[in-house]
C-alpha cells in the first residue's frame, strides 16, 4: 500500500469539516462571499495546523513506537477525541468560563452569538495560556539535548558543547526558571503574576508527569508493566499534545473570531498530524533518518521560545510554522546526506524494517 492509504480518514474529515465550515458561512453571513470566507479559513487553519505540528507528529512517533500496539489504538482514536474535541472546542470554552467568571454553557452561548466578544476574551487570556505551553515544551527540548546517553548528534558545535554539562543533574529546569525570571521581568505589571503562575505550573506538569512516567515504567510483573507503561506514555503524549496546541488554538483567533470554524480548520490538520505519526512509525522513518528527531527538538525550542515572545509582541504563526518545516527538511536533508555515506548502515535499518 502506498502513502495515500494512511491518510483515508483525514481525507474523509477534510470533506466532512469543510462541508459543515461551508454550512457554517450560510448559517453566519447568508451569503456566498461568507461561504467563500470561511471555507477559506478552514484552509489556511488546517495547513497552519500542520506546519506547526510536523515536529510533533515526530516527537509523538519517537514515543509511539515503544508503545504496545493497543496503546497506540488508543492513541489514534481516543486521542484524535481529545485533540479536536479536548483541545479546540473545550479548552478554549473552559479558557472564556474561567476568564470571564461564567458557566461553561454561558461561554458556549457566547460563542455562537457574540464570537468577537469570545474572541476578546480568548486573546486577553493568551499571556498565560503561552506561558504554560511555552514552558511545558521548553523542558521538553532541553531535556532531549541535556541527555548523558545521547551519542547521535546533528549541529555538533551546539550539541557536543551541550553535552559537557549533562552531568549537571537537573540543568534544564535551571535554564527555563532563568527564563521564566527573564521574561516575567519583561511582561507588563498587570500579567506579571499571571505569567509566573501558568509558567511554574507548565513547569510543575512536566515535572509530574517525568515522575510518573518513571514510576510506572518501573521493574514490576510483565504484564503490570506493559499496561502501566502504556498508560504513562499516553498520559505524556496527550500533554504534550495539548501543549503544541496552545500557540495554534490562540493564534487561530488572529484568522476568525468563530469557535467552530476554528475548531474545523485545527481539527482538520490535526487528524493529519496523527497519520503522519503513524506512517511514521510503521516506516521506521526515524531510525531511517537520524537527524529527524533533532530537528523536531529543535523547532520545540524555538517554538517554546515563540510562545514566550508571544507573551511581549504578536509573532505570526506563518514565521513559526516555515522556521518549523526548514529545520525538518534540513534534519531530513543532512540524513540522507549520512545515509549515502554509510550505506552499510541504512541498509541495516532497511534489513531491520
Amino acid at each position: 500500500m502506498g502513502v495515500l492509504h494512511y491518510f483515508r480518514w483525514a481525507f474523509f474529515f477534510t470533506i466532512f469539516g469543510l462541508l459543515l465550515g461551508t454550512w457554517l458561512g450560510w448559517f453566519y453571513t447568508n451569503s456566498f462571499a461568507g461561504v467563500g470566507n470561511f471555507f477559506f479559513i478552514c484552509m489556511v487553519l488546517a495547513i497552519l495546523e500542520i506546519s506547526l505540528s510536523i515536529d510533533n507528529s515526530i516527537v509523538n512517533a519517537r514515543v509511539l513506537r515503544h508503545m504496545e500496539p493497543v496503546w497506540q489504538r488508543r492513541f489514534l482514536t481516543w486521542g484524535i477525541i481529545i485533540a479536536v474535541f479536548g483541545m479546540r472546542i473545550i479548552f478554549p470554552l473552559t479558557v472564556i468560563a474561567f476568564s470571564a467568571r461564567i458557566d461553561p454553557f454561558s461561554a458556549l452561548r457566547l460563542a455562537i452569538w457574540q464570537p468577537h466578544e469570545y474572541a476578546r476574551i480568548m486573546m486577553d487570556a493568551h499571556v498565560g495560556i503561552s506561558a504554560f505551553g511555552a514552558t511545558f515544551l521548553m523542558m521538553v527540548g532541553l531535556k532531549y539535548f541535556f541527555d548523558r546517553e545521547k551519542d547521535v548528534h546533528w549541529i555538533h558545535t551546539i550539541e557536543t558543547l551541550v553535552h559537557k554539562f549533562t552531568f549537571m543533574q537537573g540543568i534544564e529546569v535551571v535554564l527555563t526558571l532563568v527564563l521564566i525570571l527573564i521574561f516575567a521581568g519583561l511582561v507588563g505589571d498587570s500579567s506579571k503574576q499571571t505569567f509566573l503562575i501558568a509558567a511554574l505550573y507548565g513547569l510543575l506538569i512536566f515535572l509530574v508527569v517525568e515522575g510518573i512516567g518513571g514510576l510506572l515504567d518501573a521493574r514490576q510483573e510483565q504484564m503490570d508493566a506493559i499496561r502501566y507503561s502504556g498508560a504513562g506514555a499516553f498520559i505524556y503524549l496527550e500533554i504534550l499534545d495539548s501543549s503544541f496546541s496552545f500557540d495554534g488554538v490562540v493564534g487561530a483567533f488572529a484568522l476568525s473570531s468563530n469557535l467552530f470554524i476554528i475548531a474545523i480548520g485545527l481539527g482538520i490538520g490535526a487528524f493529519y498530524v496523527r497519520f503522519i505519526t503513524v506512517m511514521l512509525v510503521e516506516n521506521q522513518i526515524l531510525s531511517r533518518y537520524r537527524y529527524l528527531e533533532h530537528g523536531a527538538f529543535y523547532t520545540i525550542l524555538i517554538l517554546a521560545f515563540s510562545m514566550y515572545m508571544q507573551t511581549l509582541a504578536h509573532v505570526p504563526e506563518v514565521i513559526i510554522g516555515l522556521i518549523s518545516i526548514l529545520f525538518i527538511l534540513a534534519a531530513f536533508y543532512s540524513s540522507i546526506n549520512y545515509n549515502r555515506k554509510h550505506p552499510e548502515k541504512y541498509m541495516d535499518t532497511l534489513e531491520d524494517k
